[in-house]
Formats: C-alpha cells, sequence, structure tokens
C-alpha cells in the first residue's frame, strides 16, 4: 500500500502543470504579448486586427500578439473610443537549432508536393483569420504532460538549410499520448497537412487560436465545440519530424506568439 500511495503521489506531481491553469505573462518582446488595461466595452486595434479582450479581477484587459517581425521601440494599442496607449518592444536573440531529417523529402519536397503545400497554407492563412465574437478563456492548461523539447522562435535549420522560425512549442511525449484542449472553443479545421501531418486547429474567441500539429489520430471535426480538457487528438510523429511529440502552436491577432506565456510558472 505504502508503494501504491508513492506512485499515486508522484503521478499527481507529473500532472499539476497539466491541471493548472493561470493568467498569461506579459513578455515585451518579439513573439511575446503585451497586456494592457482598458476601459470597460471597449475595442482595440494592433497595426490592422482587432486584439482579444479579456477580463482578470474585474478588470478588462487587451492580449496583443506580437510579431516575430516586430521592430524594437513604441508600439502603439488604438482603441474605439479614440484613445491611443502605448507599449515599448524590446529585443530578443533566439537561438538556433539544427536538427537532421531523414526524409529528406521533408526539407526539399518533390514538385507534385507542392499544390498540396499551397492548399495547406491557404487552409492555415483562412483558419487564422477566424474571429468570433466571444470572450475567450485565456487561463490555459497545458495540452499534455512532457518535457519542452523545442522551444518557441528558434532559428532553425534543416540537413544545415535555413527555414522559417519555430512557430511554436515542442512538446516530446509517446505516441498515442492524449491532448487535451487548453481552453473552450470550436473546431475551425481538422486536417492533414504536408509538412504539419495530422493538425487541429481550435477558435477560442477574438483571433486566439490554437493549433496542434504532428497527431496520430485526431479524435474531434470541424465545427465541433469543445470543452477546456476535452481530448481532441493522439501523439504522433506525422509530417516533418524527428521524433514523436507534439508541437503546439498559438496565435493572437493573426500573430504566432509562445504557448509557454499561457502556462503557469514552473
Amino acid at each position: 500500500m505504502r508503494n501504491q500511495n508513492h506512485l499515486y503521489s508522484i503521478l499527481i506531481f507529473l500532472l499539476l502543470p497539466m491541471i493548472a491553469s493561470a493568467f498569461p505573462q506579459q513578455s515585451l518582446v518579439p513573439g511575446g504579448i503585451a497586456i494592457i488595461e482598458i476601459p470597460a466595452n471597449t475595442q482595440a486595434s494592433y497595426g490592422n486586427h482587432f486584439v482579444a479582450i479579456t477580463t482578470h479581477k474585474q478588470r478588462h484587459y487587451a492580449i496583443v500578439g506580437i510579431p516575430l517581425s516586430a521592430k524594437t521601440g513604441q508600439h502603439q494599442l488604438v482603441l474605439s473610443n479614440g484613445k491611443v496607449l502605448t507599449f515599448k518592444v524590446k529585443a530578443k536573440d533566439y537561438p538556433s537549432q539544427y536538427l537532421t531529417i531523414k526524409n529528406k523529402r521533408m526539407v526539399n519536397p518533390y514538385q507534385n508536393d507542392r499544390d498540396k503545400i499551397i492548399q495547406d497554407k491557404h487552409k492555415k492563412k483562412q483558419a487564422i483569420k477566424t474571429w468570433s465574437d466571444s470572450i475567450p478563456n485565456v487561463n490555459f492548461i497545458q495540452p499534455v504532460p512532457g518535457i519542452f523539447s523545442s522551444p518557441f522562435g528558434l532559428k532553425r535549420f534543416f540537413n544545415q538549410q535555413a527555414r522559417s522560425p519555430h512557430s511554436g512549442l515542442d512538446i516530446a511525449a509517446p505516441t498515442g499520448t492524449k491532448i487535451i484542449a487548453p481552453s473552450a472553443g470550436k473546431v475551425i479545421l481538422a486536417d492533414n497537412f504536408f509538412f504539419n501531418g495530422n493538425v487541429i486547429y481550435i477558435d477560442h474567441g477574438q483571433g486566439l487560436i490554437s493549433s496542434y500539429s504532428h497527431l496520430s489520430k485526431i479524435l474531434v471535426e470541424a465545427n465541433q465545440q469543445i470543452k477546456q480538457g476535452d481530448t481532441i487528438g493522439l501523439v504522433g510523429e506525422t509530417g516533418r519530424v524527428t521524433g514523436a511529440h507534439l508541437h503546439w502552436s498559438v496565435y493572437l491577432n493573426q500573430t504566432l506568439v509562445d504557448p509557454k506565456l499561457f502556462l503557469p510558472k514552473p
């Protein structure tokens, strides 16, 4: 019985990061988020896009996604009442990562793969443009237990060839591990992509979109409403991978941001 209780305690300890939820952390760097208090009943825009508005402890906040391409210095948040608020973006140097992909087709696709890749990009672009008026629950829980194997924003090189920065957070977990929804929302896309393998995109409201890549199995379908904690799929290694893991991405105002900022601090 003592050994059983000890194992139970270890299991609870391992699951705590996944169960706990927290309000997002502000990080005023490219790929980070700005959290700015605004008056009630006010909309806000950054660049050419509206931003998500949520409440926390009876106060109203704009949750702004800062692009990886953002320049350092002052940035403006324009409110619907005509006021302009500013925040300062600081520089951040993301490290480089060099990966060897055995399937060379996933680095240099064949000519007949290109139509599929273009179709995937169009579907992805349409998905992240989704806007619904529901107030998002930004108190995320971790979608799968596991080690953070590759952080967001890495400068990536596949087989010594430069590629786009890492667009999400990789969580290493065995194939078949259940993936849960970090927050309530609506499935807007469940498909198979050339590079990303089996993918799911979820609309959490007001431009807050999350995506899940390389799944071995998709357990939801487009237009399905889901609750926080619902199982949506299983970890796999489909698409361009070096092993089984979940590639988790988060978008705000059509901008990729670091998903780790939505999780409780260790």
